[in-house]
């Protein structure tokens, strides 16, 4: 009897807990619509970016001088750090064989004139003669007419050959094609250089005093880029100096293994203080695409399928799929379905669902 007192009892008190879980209020759902977010405007236009790159200075013209015809080194009238003018004369090469070929080249030349000008005077005469009716015989007079001819082309013919030996005579002497500096010297008096040997250069000669600033730009910052726009770099060898210059060249080739574009600047080094494969860091100044809307960097949602904004859109939340072009620390570009004036969520989350009201 006792137990049953307890166990009655037990059973009332597990009731009336059960009944005060039941009549106790729930807490109220949350949604999108108790909470608050920040937003900021769609603006038109592109974002201005500092764009740093590597980049190499080279010689805007430099030649590998090798030589053109065999023979000895006479002289080397330069060395390395010589600067030189246009036409120069940088070193002198000697070859005995060489002359003596344009001497028996010219000598059978005026020999060959002299045989031209005895048949071209016989000829003439037979013709005088042959105005006698009988006096001389036609065939003769036309074997010395096709001898004049034969004579004129041997004689064409040594006078090439003469000149093709003075231009091989005048190889031997080998002057600057432009101006600037001597970068490399190989060979030395008494030396033996063979036109035969590809790899034999004798000198090389770079224009300093004028180079090119090589800057290979990404493919997406290229297009943005046109003649004379301004580019600024700094070099290694003289910390915090800033040199300027202006977009001379665009190749409009994209190398498809970097996907960059090679441009060029023209850099004036009248003074010499920089130099050919000085590596260099550029400093371009990409001034945005105008077509382009603007928003900030914390709007952008980027999810492994897509990239988008979300709009507020008569209070709902509409997610716009965008692509992203520049951006600085706190703006990007973007190109999608958006309008100016537009308001997008600054803090989005992946939570927000399409057509959801959004409280700002």
């Amino acid at each position: 009897m006792k137990y049953n007192i307890f166990l009655l009892g037990g059973l009332i008190l597990l009731a009336s807990c059960s009944s005060n879980k039941e009549n106790k209020p729930k807490d109220p759902p949350v949604s999108d619509s108790s909470v608050h977010y920040s937003v900021a405007t769609v603006k038109s236009g592109g974002v201005n970016e500092v764009l740093k790159l590597p980049a190499k200075l080279a010689a805007y013209q430099e030649v590998s001088i090798f030589p053109k015809v065999n023979g000895y080194v006479k002289s080397v009238l330069v060395d390395i750090g010589s600067k030189v003018t246009k036409g120069q004369l940088l070193m002198v090469l000697e070859d005995p064989e060489l002359e003596q070929a344009m001497l028996q080249a010219k000598e059978r030349y005026e020999r060959s004139k002299a045989d031209l000008s005895i048949d071209r005077e016989n000829y003439v005469r037979l013709l005088e003669a042959a105005k006698t009716p009988g006096a001389i015989s036609p065939l003769d007079v036309s074997a010395a007419r096709t001898k004049v001819q034969a004579d004129s082309s041997l004689s064409n013919a040594e006078k090439a050959n003469w000149k093709y030996q003075e231009t091989m005579m005048g190889y031997l002497k080998v002057y600057a094609p432009f101006s600037g500096v001597i970068t490399e010297r190989n060979v030395h008096p008494g030396a033996l250089v063979s036109a035969a040997i590809k790899d034999q250069r004798m000198l090389e000669l770079k224009d300093i005093a004028h180079l090119r600033l090589q800057i290979d730009v990404p493919e997406d910052i290229a297009a943005h880029f046109k003649d004379r726009d301004t580019v600024a770099f700094y070099t290694s060898a003289y910390p915090g100096k800033r040199n300027i210059g202006f977009v001379s060249r665009n190749s409009y080739n994209v190398n498809p293994q970097f996907r960059t574009q090679r441009m060029e600047v023209d850099v004036y080094n009248n003074n010499y203080t920089l130099s050919p494969g000085m590596f260099v860091e550029v400093q371009l100044y990409t001034k945005g695409n105008p077509n382009a809307m603007t928003v900030p960097k914390s709007a952008i949602v980027t999810t492994t399928e897509r990239k988008y904004v979300i709009v507020v859109r008569n209070g709902k939340a509409v997610k716009v799929d965008v692509h992203t072009g520049n951006d600085n620390a706190t703006q990007v570009e973007v190109y999608g379905d958006l309008k100016p004036g537009e308001e997008v969520i600054t803090n989005p989350s992946d939570d927000i669902k399409d057509g959801s009201t959004i409280h700002v």
